[in-house]
């Protein structure tokens, strides 16, 4: 069943976008139900701390949280994720209804967010835009959500798009924003983890989807793009690696240095995971561009374990030592930020 069915057909299938809801007088809390719009309540957001309940639903719509609605918390009211589902379709190619050029990567995503001290539980983030649907955009990037604030937490949601899904970024080139992911599933085809942010995936679900091209690799995992002063990149610790496609399709990352910035200098640790048979065990890491291969860039594991992980060619697969793992901890990468704990749902 093609996505876009798929998404229809949950919690009723889409809701019309009402009048802004607001806040009431003293209370922190607001109840977005079908009929209403997600981003009405974030609009609405008056100040730190406010935390914004979403029934379920479908709700097909663009939601964009500022840098001013910081220690914001939206979260799915049941949460099972799959009751809540936030979803549109623009990509990078998609231009824009005022006729001022294309989304661009970044524009394209369903959710963003710049905040800090934001947390998202318990809900769905969706961008359902398919190649095969527009066979005329070559800008085929479409985002489900791109984060750039610092302390950004994710419980339990799932992200679902093909190209670039998420895009944990950050707020300047001179920042080292932090964000924490923990009991997600995040799912997509190329490039579908990636930016420059210090991220953290804990307990959390990458399952690479089938393709119908003849071409491989299919698709890469991650594709970090850390900025060289920064020690910490993109680690994943105690997941898994599931495909839809066939055995060896994907690679686990190629390094990504953006033109506005040459001096990156890619980090990437997977540990303690079990990477499935999706994954080449040979040649798990590609280049994305010749002047920067991979086998320059901060690529590691760790201890990690499945079919997907078998180590054939050691010099293909750089293993951290036993001392250097302890710098490649969620405590190391998150410094002094320690988010709350809450009770986890399994995927």
């Amino acid at each position: 069943m093609p996505r876009r069915a798929l998404l229809a057909g949950i919690a009723g299938g889409l809701v019309a976008m009402s009048a802004s809801p607001v806040f009431a007088a003293g209370r922190p809390v607001l109840h977005v139900r079908p009929g209403d719009s997600v981003q009405a309540a974030v609009n609405a957001v008056d100040g730190p701390g406010r935390t914004i309940l979403v029934h379920p639903g479908t709700y097909r719509e663009v939601v964009n949280v500022p840098s001013d609605k910081g220690e914001l918390t939206i979260c799915g009211i049941t949460g099972d994720p799959r009751d809540v589902v936030i979803v549109h379709d623009n990509a990078n190619g998609t231009q824009k209804p005022d006729g001022s050029g294309t989304y661009g990567t970044a524009g394209s995503a369903t959710f963003s967010s710049a905040a800090p001290g934001l947390t998202v539980r318990d809900l769905t983030l969706a961008n359902d835009w398919l190649r095969a649907d527009h066979p005329d955009i070559t800008g085929t990037q479409a985002v489900a959500a791109y984060v750039t604030g610092d302390r950004s937490y994710f419980a339990n949601v799932r992200l679902l798009a093909h190209q670039d899904t998420l895009f944990a970024d950050t707020t300047a080139l001179d920042s080292f924003d932090r964000q924490y992911y923990r009991n997600c599933h995040i799912e997509g085809d190329v490039d579908f983890v990636f930016g420059r942010a210090a991220a953290v995936f804990d307990r959390c679900r990458f399952h690479t989807l089938r393709r119908d091209v003849t071409f491989t690799p299919k698709g890469m995992v991650f594709a970090p793009s850390t900025a060289r002063a920064n020690p910490h990149g993109i680690l994943a610790v105690r997941s898994r690696f599931t495909s839809g496609a066939e055995d060896s399709a994907y690679k686990l990352a190629r390094p990504w240095v953006p033109s506005y910035e040459t001096t990156a200098w890619p980090s990437l640790v997977v540990r303690d995971s079990l990477i499935g048979p999706g994954i080449d065990p040979v040649t798990p890491y590609t280049t994305m561009r010749d002047a920067y291969p991979w086998q320059s860039m901060r690529f590691h594991e760790y201890r990690n374990s499945g079919p997907g992980a078998v180590i054939t060619v050691p010099a293909n697969r750089p293993q951290l030592t036993d001392a250097e793992a302890t710098l490649h901890t969620p405590a190391a990468y998150l410094g002094d930020w320690h988010p709350h704990s809450h009770p986890h749902r399994s995927l």
